[in-house]
């Protein structure tokens, strides 16, 4: 039983650490992104 809750604890944080839901989000002002783009990327 110990071992059991052992194991769905690590389970939990492993699960825990995945980081934020829902696709990533460039940093910045939207007129300035230029990600994502083709490499390599277009001169400015």
């Amino acid at each position: 039983m110990k071992t059991a809750l052992v194991g769905l604890a690590a389970l939990a944080a492993i699960l825990a650490a995945c980081g934020k839901v829902g696709p990533p989000s460039p940093p910045g002002p939207p007129d300035k992104v230029i990600w994502p783009h083709n490499y390599p990327p277009p001169p400015r």
